[in-house]
């Protein structure tokens, strides 16, 4: 089971840490990735990071505001995410599988946490 938490309301150019705790099963050992969903429009690869840690990417147009990262000992991913936009307002997603860009190669999902950024 994986808990998306962190989302809230934020002014444009706020900060907010989004955390996804993994519980009941260990996700060490997958790539965990976060995907979000703007009302209207289909779930959308934000960023994945490996299995150790080591290797991560973004979409380019987040890269430089948004930063994953995991520590697995304590089973929790983030997501830092920096000058925040209107146009991030989405459910995010946090999610174990395979590391890729591909919503599909996701096999295991958090319930979402709702991020609003007002302008």
């Amino acid at each position: 089971q994986l808990q998306a938490s962190g989302g809230g309301l934020v002014q444009a150019g706020g900060s907010l840490r989004l955390s996804c705790a993994a519980s009941g099963r260990t996700v060490s050992s997958y790539a965990m990735g976060w995907l979000r969903q703007a009302p209207g429009k289909e779930r959308e690869f934000v960023a994945c990071i490996t299995w150790g840690g080591l290797s991560t990417h973004n979409t380019a147009s987040l890269k430089g505001r948004f930063t994953i990262s995991r520590d697995n000992a304590k089973n929790t991913a983030y997501l830092q995410m920096n000058s925040l936009k209107p146009e991030d307002t989405a459910v995010y997603y946090c999610a174990a599988g395979a590391y890729s860009r591909d919503v599909a190669a996701y096999a295991y999902w958090g319930q979402g946490t709702q991020v609003t950024v007002s302008s």
